[in-house]
């Protein structure tokens, strides 16, 4: 995998939805879901400030590298019929020579139960296996986090894994499924 044989859109648009990167106006928006402590617990970190957000935006600002391994795109997610992002999706590479992708998604609780993390993920996923060539995509949830289970069962990812307090969210030990989706299993 090298950057030079990938091309990766600037926007992504499904039926309901633009995936794009963050711009600097969208840090209130990040901030807004980032910083409230039902979003972090099933991220094993403290919320995000609002520097924070503003300072991991303007990082990526020059765009994503995709041949390294921890190289990541991070991308907006934003209602096609309003502005404002709900939310945003992530796939890193974990593995290069493997082509093996981490996606990940953090929501707004605010625009819970549309459909819409398995929407965006759905379309992150279809540009890891197609474009970019991914032969395995996997993702690492809390295992108290029944939407994010949900969304996993919902792009046809098998549980491979549950990992008995495994990490430490606070002064509580977590404990993850691993879900994961091979390229040839891909049914977009």
């Amino acid at each position: 995998m090298t950057a030079a044989s990938h091309h990766i859109p600037a926007t992504i648009a499904t039926e309901r939805l633009l995936l794009r990167p963050f711009a600097p106006g969208d840090a209130g928006d990040r901030y807004a879901y980032q910083s409230l402590p039902e979003v972090s617990r099933y991220l094993y970190r403290p919320p995000l400030s609002r520097e924070a957000c503003a300072e991991s935006i303007v990082a990526r600002a020059a765009g994503t590298d995709w041949k390294a391994d921890g190289d990541t795109l991070l991308l907006a997610v934003c209602r096609a019929d309003e502005p404002g992002v709900i939310g945003e999706v992530a796939l890193t590479l974990r593995s290069a020579r493997a082509r093996q992708a981490e996606i990940g998604w953090v929501f707004n609780p605010q625009y819970a139960g549309h459909g819409y993390a398995t929407e965006a993920a759905r379309a992150l996923a279809a540009l890891g296996f197609g474009q970019l060539g991914v032969h395995r995509v996997f993702a690492r949830l809390d295992v108290l986090n029944v939407a994010s289970v949900r969304v996993c069962e919902r792009l046809g990812m098998r549980r491979e894994a549950h990992l008995v307090d495994n990490d430490l969210d606070g002064d509580r030990w977590g404990s993850e499924y691993l879900y994961a989706l091979l390229s040839h299993e891909w049914k977009g």
